[in-house]
């Protein structure tokens, strides 16, 4: 079972089935320039009443209110913190968002890091959580299923998604960045090929796959959309760096309990 927005372009799983959620692209959107399309990024140097429009679309797909589409003030953290109401400003610095409350999305913003959505659809506990490669090295990723448990989820039935994401072909590395991945797991090399001299190609979304499954939830997938590969659907730090643009759009990724049948 997955979800079918009215309005906007987003891909959903059905892993996360009995959720309503939504890992939405940059299709549908108010902002232009380099923006154009669904920006959700308030960090960005968009027009804030036109992101805030964006939000407000994304919100009635998931079918809630402008301030109950949740997000927080992302650092590439390893912190995970449960919520049951929308967050007063300042934001607290998490990168990984926890609910049991209905009619609360709770919600990422990526623009290449992979945006990850969990469900314990029988204790119904959801996360949202955003693991760039140092979040997910540091144990972003095990925070959230540990913060899930704590909100009544057990891990043996968490089932996670990982939603558009960079992908191995296009994220060239360097030798300090393969260095430490060997220092922490002399494994991590089955996540890396080799690229031109002095460089390496790291598979993101297998690494956060392979964290997970560590982790011992139940099930783990990616849906295998690429975001610097897709111009017309995603937004990309690393593409938009690479074209030297002045700024980016961030996608957003939201979750929330299904309403009672």
């Amino acid at each position: 079972m997955s979800i079918t927005t009215l309005k906007l372009d987003s891909v959903t799983s059905d892993l996360l089935g009995g959720t309503v959620h939504g890992f939405f692209g940059r299709r549908g959107g108010a902002s232009s320039g380099v923006f154009e399309g669904l920006n959700c990024g308030p960090g960005s140097s968009d027009q804030s009443e036109i992101v805030a429009l964006n939000r407000a679309r994304v919100a009635e797909d998931l079918g809630v209110s402008p301030d109950r589409l949740v997000t927080a003030h992302q650092t590439h953290s390893a912190r995970a913190m449960i919520i049951d109401a929308p967050l007063p400003k300042p934001l607290p610095k998490v990168d990984a968002l926890v609910t049991r409350t209905p009619g609360l999305a709770v919600a990422v913003l990526t623009a290449d890091c992979q945006p990850v959505l969990m469900a314990d659809r029988e204790a119904g506990v959801v996360a949202a959580v955003h693991a760039g490669w140092r979040g997910a090295l540091d144990g972003v990723l095990e925070a959230a299923v540990e913060t899930m448990e704590e909100a009544g989820a057990d891990r043996a039935r968490i089932r996670a998604a990982i939603g558009p994401s960079i992908s191995q072909s296009a994220y060239e590395v360097g030798e300090d960045f393969f260095e430490r991945f060997m220092d922490d797991d002399a494994e991590n090399h089955r996540f890396f090929v080799n690229g031109v001299p002095g460089k390496y190609q790291f598979d993101l979304p297998a690494y956060g796959l392979a964290r997970l499954r560590a982790a011992g939830v139940a099930e783990a997938f990616w849906t295998r959309h690429c975001t610097y590969s897709d111009p017309g659907r995603f937004y990309s730090f690393r593409r938009a760096t690479h074209a030297a643009e002045a700024d980016y759009g961030r996608q957003i990724a939201a979750i929330r309990l299904a309403d009672p049948a």
